[in-house]
């Protein structure tokens, strides 16, 4: 196989990882608590990077300058972001989760254009970003009230989650970028950071009840953890160095989608609405990129 083709397989597998993710939480959550749901995913996540950074050798003492960054990067885009991705798919069916979980380059968008001075906002991105809060809101169906099938905590959850790793983005480039640091260096930071802060915060009694189903057991170790998180992470930051970020970035059309099917496969009940939500979403992505390309060639 040649290099161009791995590259695309990998592409196509780093949707496929992060797809089943909210299915995996779903088993879990009738066992353990959120916390230790995030914290067992950073945990097994943490494994794979590490080696592979020990392996790239990109891990140097004189990063520990940087510690507060990192710190910043760890609450916002690890463990807050996952702790409400399960908060939210607790309240949710997983494939509903999974779609709003599209939702993160809208607030990318938003962020980058208040906060950064060189995203040059066109109509095009403008679109972009309607087009996305349009699919959030067909899935939310405000309209039903008390009557929706839809829990609007929940969906906060799934919203702050997105807000989060969107503003992330931003933060990282205005406090990580200058540096010029290994992406993957800068991942191994985040995720140990988070993990010494999950540790000291995660209540770990009635952790052990996880073991009482195989299944569960196994979607969070290694679904979650080492596929959904380390491993996703290390296929991603590979996909940055070959592709570029735009490109990269494409694997979200992909994650929804599958997320949604899976869901489906669950006997998760799954209509018109979610499949037009998921459309005008992921239309959204592809705009909002177009919008992006356009900005900075204009």
């Amino acid at each position: 196989m040649n290099a161009t083709k791995r590259t695309y397989l990998l592409f196509g597998l780093l949707g496929l990882v992060w797809g089943p993710n909210f299915i995996y939480m779903k088993w879990a959550l009738g066992l353990i608590a959120p916390s230790q749901i995030v914290f067992l995913r950073v945990l097994f996540g943490f494994v794979p990077l590490a080696f592979f950074a020990w392996r790239r050798h990109v891990i140097k003492r004189d990063q520990v300058r940087y510690l507060p960054q990192f710190t910043g990067m760890a609450v916002i885009a690890t463990a807050f972001y996952y702790f409400a991705i399960v908060k939210g798919t607790a309240l949710l069916p997983s494939g509903v989760a999974g779609v709003l979980g599209g939702s993160i380059p809208s607030f990318t968008a938003i962020s980058s254009i208040i906060f950064l001075r060189t995203e040059k906002p066109n109509t095009v991105m403008a679109a972009g970003v309607v087009l996305g809060f349009a699919g959030i809101t067909l899935i939310s169906r405000p309209w039903d009230g008390a009557d929706s099938p839809i829990n609007i905590s929940g969906v906060g959850w799934m919203l702050s989650a997105s807000m989060a790793l969107g503003s992330s983005h931003v933060y990282a480039r205005r406090f990580l970028s200058p540096y010029n640091l290994p992406s993957l260096a800068l991942a191994t930071w985040q995720m140990g950071i988070a993990l010494v802060i999950l540790s000291a915060l995660t209540p770990f009694a009635g952790l052990s009840a996880l073991l009482h189903d195989w299944r569960a057991a196994l979607g969070v170790v290694m679904g979650l953890g080492v596929l959904g998180t380390g491993t996703a992470f290390v296929i991603y930051y590979f996909l940055l160095q070959e592709l570029g970020a735009v490109a990269a970035s494409g694997s979200t059309y992909i994650t929804p989608t599958v997320a949604l099917l899976i869901g489906t496969v669950a006997g998760e009940k799954v209509g018109l609405t979610e499949f037009g939500a998921i459309a005008l979403i992921l239309l959204s992505i592809a705009t909002l990129q177009l919008g992006r390309h356009r900005s900075a060639t204009g």
